[in-house]
């Protein structure tokens, strides 16, 4: 699953390079009657070539390359809108205030931005569908519990998957199967050659010789575990026991990723640092003029290997509550304190903590001692989270769409746990730089993590 995904992220970064250069060319041609030349067509391409870097990078953050689970059709015209109003501003500061090329084209810049968008959308629309393949192969699902259910409906439900469960069974009551009537004969009936199977599940394992003899059928066997970590990019809570662990899980160093990532730490927390003190004059301003309390707070959070790290925020409530939010908190927000949490001002003396190591840009983020002793008591396997440094941002802040925040929330934070022990066991350099651009598009349209 995960290759058909990558296979389809290239198609259209491919067919994206195709259609700039197109809508280029086409923009030339509807501006001066004519074919261009080849040193007209020059001219324009060279400083394109460089905002197409740009562009793609704003189509990155923008989700456009992302597995197309994550941006319904419905939605598509909205978000490349507004990348391409993004990408707009982009090409104006390029053109208008970097005069290094010697062009400044307003309509032919106008007739592009057109053009573009109107050939990604139908292209996104349309157009992939003739290169991929839309035959879905026939497969049996093998398992049991909600998240088998959650697969079954996801995969059924999207016609982009390249198979289709014409067939399930539910193995939480082994004694009730026939193996010959719910297994054998569907595969024959509806030419299934793939299986996707909960090899973890204590109930499969007497169904697995009668698997075996499929495979002179040429019956091709999946993880059903594996499709769910590619489709919903969370490790399936399910599947976590001891030996999963042991198998997944290794927090020996990895100089290479721990170097770089403590160097992009500390670079980017120093320079974002050093820049945002310009506004920390207005804020301590802001702060005085409405209640005249103190400028900073530190609060307590767990940190890496349970080590209590204290984290520093501006204050924006009267009474410091050390972060443990209740039923009573909007009543504790200060006007100004409002302001600093909509635009995420509170949350920059946190840059300080990053630098001097407490904690890291990417990261699970750091929760509560007392949500971490009732989570503990209550979530198998809760702890592990607090094996690597927790961070400002990731991946649970960028991809869950209902986080638990302020108050306990069991069902919320296993959800976030699964996206948390996906992170561990796939943390990588490349990733924390696509959690770093993916928090700048949550930041930009003020979702938040």
């Amino acid at each position: 699953m995960s290759s058909i995904s990558k296979k389809e992220a290239v198609l259209l970064f491919l067919g994206d390079i195709f259609l700039f250069v197109f809508s280029l060319w086409l923009a030339l041609y509807l501006r001066y009657g004519e074919i261009p030349s080849g040193q007209l067509f020059g001219v324009h391409i060279v400083p394109f070539s460089i905002l197409f870097v740009v562009w793609f990078l704003v189509y990155f953050i923008a989700g456009l390359y992302e597995k197309h689970t994550l941006i319904l059709k419905n939605k598509l015209p909205s978000v490349i809108f507004n990348a391409q109003f993004v990408n707009s501003l982009f090409a104006i500061v390029f053109f208008y205030f970097i005069p290094f090329f010697g062009i400044t084209p307003k309509t032919i810049l106008f007739i592009y931005l057109i053009i573009s968008f109107v050939c990604i959308l139908g292209w996104r629309l349309y157009g992939i569908n003739f290169l991929g393949s839309n035959k879905r192969e026939p497969a049996l699902l093998v398992g049991s519990g909600g998240e088998m259910k959650e697969l079954l409906d996801e995969v059924n439900g999207n016609d982009r998957y390249g198979i289709q469960f014409v067939s399930s069974v539910d193995v939480s009551d082994i004694s009730g199967i026939d193996i010959q009537d719910e297994i054998v004969r569907p595969i024959y009936a509806d030419g299934i050659k793939i299986i996707a199977v909960d090899f973890s599940h204590e109930n499969v394992s007497p169904l697995l010789p009668h698997l075996y003899n499929l495979i002179f059928s040429k019956v091709s066997f999946i993880d059903s575990h594996r499709i769910y970590e590619d489709i919903f990019d969370r490790i399936p809570l399910s599947l976590v026991t001891y030996s999963w662990f042991l198998e997944n899980i290794s927090v020996s160093p990895k100089f290479t990723y721990d170097f770089l990532k403590r160097v992009m730490d500390m670079i980017v927390s120093f320079v974002l640092g050093t820049v945002s003190l310009v506004v920390y004059p207005f804020v301590w301003l802001a702060i005085k003029f409405d209640d005249g309390g103190k400028i900073f707070i530190k609060q307590e959070r767990i940190g890496q290997n349970n080590h209590m790290v204290k984290i520093i925020k501006f204050r924006t409530m009267t009474v410091d509550d050390g972060g443990d939010g209740d039923a009573r908190r909007e009543k504790k927000i200060t006007r100004v304190g409002r302001y600093l949490r909509a635009l995420r001002i509170d949350e920059l003396p946190q840059l300080w903590n990053v630098l001097i190591g407490d904690i890291s840009l990417i990261g699970p983020r750091p929760e509560l001692p007392r949500l971490v002793d009732l989570y503990e008591k209550e979530i198998s396997f809760y702890n592990v989270r607090h094996l690597i440094k927790p961070g400002l941002s990731g991946w649970a802040q960028i991809y869950q769409k209902t986080p638990p925040k302020f108050s306990t929330d069991y069902d919320q934070t296993k959800t976030k746990l699964s996206y948390d022990l996906f992170y561990i066991k796939n943390r990588s350099f490349w990733l924390d730089i696509k959690i770093a651009l993916k928090t700048i598009r949550e930041l930009v349209s003020r979702r938040g993590v």
